[in-house]
Order: C-alpha cells, then sequence, then structure tokens
C-alpha cells in the first residue's frame, strides 16, 4: 500500500508533539520521568531529521527548484535541533540546564513543524503529484529503517559539549 510522504511525516510530527507534552507535564523535580521523555525525544528527532534530511529534502529540492530556500532554511533548523540533541544526550537529568535546554529544543522543534505543515508541505503537495509523494514515502520508510536512533557526535564535538555542559 503506497504511503504518501506528507502524511508520514506529519504522523511522525505528532509523535514528537506528543514526547513533548510528555516532558511538560512532567514535575519540575521528576529527573527519572524527564530523563526518560527526553530519551524518546532524542530517538524521534534522530529518526526525522535523519529521513527528512538523507531523502525527503534533497528529493524535494531536486524535483521542486521554487523552494530552495524552504529546504535550505529547514537544513539550519536541524542542524540548530541536532546540536541540541548531542548535548541533552550528553546531560544528566539533575544538571540544571536539562530543562532549560529541553524547553529550547521543544520551542525550536514546534516552530520547525509549523513552518513545515503550513507553508512547506503545501507547496509541495502542490507541486508533486500522488505517484511521487508515495514514491518519496516509500523512500523514507526504507531510510528509516537504517537510520541511527541516538546522536554520533564527533569525539572533539563531544569535549566541547562536555566542557559547555558542567
Amino acid at each position: 500500500m503506497p504511503t504518501d510522504a506528507i502524511v508520514l511525516l506529519k504522523d511522525e510530527h505528532k509523535l514528537i508533539k506528543k514526547a513533548f507534552r510528555d516532558f511538560e507535564k512532567a514535575g519540575e523535580k521528576a529527573y527519572a520521568e524527564k530523563g526518560k521523555v527526553v530519551k524518546r525525544i532524542i530517538e524521534l528527532l534522530t529518526v526525522h531529521t535523519y529521513i527528512e534530511n538523507e531523502v525527503m529534502y534533497p528529493r524535494v529540492r531536486e524535483l521542486l527548484p521554487e523552494v530552495e530556500d524552504d529546504v535550505l532554511e529547514s537544513y539550519e533548523e536541524h542542524h540548530v535541533a541536532d546540536m541540541l540533541v548531542m548535548e541533552l544526550y550528553a546531560m544528566k537529568p539533575q544538571n540544571e540546564r536539562f530543562t532549560a535546554k529541553t524547553t529550547v529544543l521543544i520551542e525550536n522543534v514546534r516552530h520547525h513543524i509549523d513552518e513545515e505543515e503550513q507553508e512547506w508541505f503545501p507547496a509541495v503537495r502542490s507541486g508533486l503529484g500522488r505517484n511521487q509523494l508515495a514514491e518519496l514515502g516509500e523512500r523514507l520508510l526504507e531510510a528509516k529503517k537504517k537510520a541511527p536512533r541516538t546522536p554520533a557526535a564527533p569525539s572533539a564535538l563531544k569535549k566541547t559539549i562536555d566542557a559547555v555542559i558542567k
């Protein structure tokens, strides 16, 4: 059964937003709960940004050159989210900046999701046909199978991150 790429990505957005709400519902000192939720957020975002960066963005950029600026902005928004994810991955929930850093991540990703769903996805849907969106959806599902589940920070970057969060 064909899977529309935009439907698939919106479904992932729903899972990500639910994890954000779970984090926000956790108590201020609920370190174990927050740690579990952030681990889930990290996995969801790592997979999601991977499949968008590896499949969706390059293909849409190729097929719809008129959305290139949006694609480039999305890459940069992913870069910011990836940096925050790497920093959170190296932190303990008891760290005084853990909640603040997670909140900034959530705010940035919510903004990114809103832009995608309200501006970018409609432009992509109108520019591509059902068959192209189904083909993209299949490629996204294949990429998801091999997507990393945790961030992989180069050792030099990890040292920098460790120095910043201590």
